[in-house]
C-alpha cells in the first residue's frame, strides 16, 4: 500500500502541473503517455521483431501527433493520415508475410490498436485543448466511480458481476455510478456551466460513469485473454499507463457524443 501510494503521488507531481499549464509540456505528456500505453499493448503482440515495432511506433505517433493542432472533434482522424497508416501495415503485412513473429493476425490486431489507442488519446488532447474543465470532468468521473465502487463493493459486494474481474460486484458498480455522478455533476455544476440543462447532465454523467467501468472491463478481459496481472509496472502497486487510463479511455471516447449538449 505504501509503494501505491507513493507512486501515484509522484505520477501526480509530474502530470498535474503540465496538464494545468496545457500547450507544448502537455503535449509532450500525452505523447510520452501515449506511446507507453501502445508498448504495454504492442509487447504483448508483436515482441521481438524490431522493424515491425519500429513501424508501429511511427505510425501510432503520427495518428496521436496529428490531434495536436485541434480543439474540436469535427474531423478526430485525419484522413490522409490515416490512409498512409493502412498502406504501411498492407504493405508491412506482405514483407513480413514468411514471418512467424507477425502474421496476417498480428497484423490486423497491430493496426486495430492503433486506431482504437490513436482515437483514444487523440481525444483527450482534443479536450485538453477544448476546456481544463472537460479533462477535469471525464478524470473525475472515471476516478469517483472506480474509488466508490470499490470501497462500497468491499462493504457491501455480494453479487459477483462476471468471471472477467471477479473482485467487481453488482453492488460496486451502483454505488460507484451514484458517487460518481453526483460529485462529478456537482463539479460541473459549480465549475463549468451552471445554466446547462440539470436532467440532462445528470443522463449524460450516468451512462459514462457506466461506459467507464466497461472500460475497465473490457482491459481487465485482454489481460485475462494474455494471462497477465498488470499491462506493465511502470508504476509500482498501480501496474501501467493502461491500468490506470482504462475506464478514462471509453468515457473519452463516448463524452465525443455527447459535448456539443453541455457547452
Amino acid at each position: 500500500m505504501k509503494k501505491r501510494i507513493i507512486s501515484a503521488i509522484v505520477a501526480l507531481i509530474i502530470s498535474l502541473p503540465l496538464v494545468y499549464i496545457g500547450g507544448i509540456p502537455f503535449y509532450i505528456l500525452a505523447l510520452l503517455l501515449s506511446l507507453i500505453a501502445f508498448k504495454e499493448v504492442l509487447d504483448l503482440i508483436v515482441k521481438d521483431d524490431y522493424w515491425v515495432r519500429l513501424v508501429g511506433y511511427i505510425c501510432f505517433l503520427f495518428l496521436v501527433g496529428a490531434s495536436i493542432t485541434k480543439n474540436n472533434f469535427d474531423n478526430i482522424l485525419d484522413f490522409k493520415i490515416l490512409g498512409i497508416v493502412l498502406l504501411i501495415y498492407g504493405t508491412l503485412a506482405l514483407i513480413k508475410h514468411r514471418s512467424k513473429e507477425f502474421n496476417i493476425e498480428k497484423c490486423f490486431s497491430l493496426l486495430g490498436v492503433s486506431l482504437f489507442l490513436g482515437t483514444a488519446f487523440s481525444s483527450l488532447i482534443i479536450l485538453r485543448n477544448m476546456s481544463l474543465y472537460y479533462f477535469i470532468y471525464i478524470f473525475l468521473i472515471a476516478i469517483m466511480t472506480d474509488t466508490f465502487a470499490h470501497s462500497t463493493g468491499t462493504l457491501f459486494g455480494k453479487n459477483k458481476i462476471n468471471e472477467i474481474s471477479p473482485n467487481k460486484s453488482w453492488e460496486g458498480c451502483l454505488g460507484g455510478t451514484f458517487f460518481g455522478t453526483l460529485i462529478s455533476v456537482l463539479f460541473y455544476l459549480i465549475i463549468v456551466n451552471q445554466d446547462v440543462n440539470l436532467f440532462l447532465l445528470i443522463f449524460i454523467t450516468i451512462f459514462l460513469s457506466i461506459i467507464g467501468q466497461l472500460g475497465d472491463l473490457f482491459f481487465s478481459l485482454i489481460k485475462r485473454h494474455y494471462q497477465i496481472k498488470d499491462f506493465s509496472n511502470i508504476m509500482p502497486g498501480h501496474g501501467g499507463i493502461l491500468d490506470r487510463l482504462d475506464s478514462v479511455i471509453f468515457i473519452a471516447l463516448a463524452f465525443i457524443f455527447f459535448i456539443n449538449f453541455l457547452i
